[in-house]
């Protein structure tokens, strides 16, 4: 089993990169969020990867974070998700909103992500409330409960009100607030815009 990836970015599209290691190029899926990190055509790069057998395919699934693997073999582990569906919803809330939604029981939340409809939220929720890491487990997500997560949620709101992708934004926003040292939302809603113009 492939366990991670490290080579020169060769392709990059939506969900799908190709990464080129010694010079066998691998397709590797992967969520948006691990998408906006992995940089641009020719730069190196290195994925954690979830190997996925069937009978007709061996599928592989790169991952940013420790964290974004962690939830994807989680989320395929849930009667009726498999590893497209698990693929959109890592693509479609940030990784620390997800365990914070199905610990909470946010169905309302979960239900607005791409492909999530009532009974498969209901469903994230029972079986996966007490199986999700927590802050003590991943030190990832005790990273992103800093403070100003109220001022992180409504710049957020605002980017996704001026037309911005909100998985697009996300980590923009988190590196912005690890980075400033005031959390007023016209500060930060500044410096996010800065970097996405750039």
């Amino acid at each position: 089993m492939i366990a991670s990836l490290t080579g020169v970015l060769r392709e990059k599209a939506i969900q799908r990169i190709v990464i080129d290691v010694g010079g066998v190029g691998y397709d590797v899926q992967v969520p948006l969020s691990t998408l906006y990190t992995v940089g641009e055509v020719g730069a190196p790069v290195s994925l954690r990867v979830h190997t996925h057998v069937r009978e007709d395919a061996i599928q592989l699934f790169g991952f940013a974070t420790a964290l974004e693997l962690v939830l994807f073999e989680r989320l395929i582990g849930v009667n009726g998700i498999g590893p497209k569906l698990a693929l959109a919803v890592l693509s479609g809330i940030e990784t620390s909103e997800l365990v914070r939604a199905v610990q909470q029981g946010d169905l309302a939340r979960l239900t607005t992500i791409p492909g999530v409809g009532k009974k498969t939220g209901e469903r994230l929720i029972i079986e996966l409330r007490d199986r999700l890491p927590t802050s003590a487990t991943m030190p990832e997500l005790a990273a992103s409960e800093a403070p100003g997560d109220d001022v992180r949620s409504d710049v957020l709101s605002a980017l996704t009100n001026l037309g911005y992708q909100r998985a697009a934004t996300e980590r923009i926003v988190d590196r912005v607030l690890r980075r400033v040292e005031t959390h007023e939302f016209e500060g930060i809603l500044r410096e996010v815009l800065k970097e996405l113009t750039r």
